[in-house]
């Protein structure tokens, strides 16, 4: 066999193995759980959002704010 041929082979083994050892990763994961919105209280979200709007005014841009 010539030299290429042996280095190319190689290098296709490599990346297989590689492949493998990051799909076998990532089937085999636990994601750690998610805390999800809708736990928390509605005053809690209200009251950690900006007084201000902090998107630039553009026409007839709507910016949403909590009476308070």
């Amino acid at each position: 066999m010539k030299f290429e041929t042996v280095i190319l082979r190689g290098l296709f083994v490599a990346c297989t193995v590689v492949c493998g050892l990051i799909l076998a990763a990532m089937v085999t994961s636990k994601p750690a759980p998610t805390h999800l919105a809708f736990a928390s209280s509605i005053a809690a979200l209200l009251t950690s959002a900006p007084s201000s709007c902090v998107v630039p005014i553009v026409d007839n841009m709507i910016c949403v704010r909590a009476a308070g």
